[in-house]
């Protein structure tokens, strides 16, 4: 295991106009949902950021691939739209993944919300 600065997991950014919709509650090692320890991606035009709190986590971007040592010191983990990935915990952890997308996405969806509403 080691702390790989040379792909997509270290390189990564979240665009500027990027907002939070979302966030998971405070996982622990007890807690944390087991689909999370396997391969899953994000819903498209969606990124996420991993808050490690406590503890330490492996995170893992399977493709291309690259992992990244989270802990309370580091940068949060980001993960990109549709991007594979997965985590492994190192012990005793508590995160949180706090879910972003594009601020112009959120005005299409409430366009779109809008426009299927029914007439009162």
């Amino acid at each position: 295991m080691h702390d790989d600065n040379s792909g997509q997991a270290a390189h990564a950014t979240l665009p500027p106009t990027c907002k939070p919709y979302r966030s998971t509650p405070v996982f622990t090692e007890v807690t944390v949902p087991p689909r999370l320890l396997r391969s899953h991606r994000t819903a498209p035009a969606t990124w996420a950021l991993i808050h490690v709190l406590e503890g330490r986590l492996l995170y893992r971007v399977l493709e291309p691939p690259s992992e990244r040592l989270l802990d309370p010191a580091a940068a949060p983990g980001l993960v990109e739209p549709r991007v594979p990935h997965e985590v492994t915990l190192l012990g005793p952890v508590r995160f949180q993944v706090v879910f972003h997308r594009l601020a112009e996405a959120e005005g299409e969806d409430m366009v779109a919300a809008a426009a299927t509403r029914p007439e009162g």
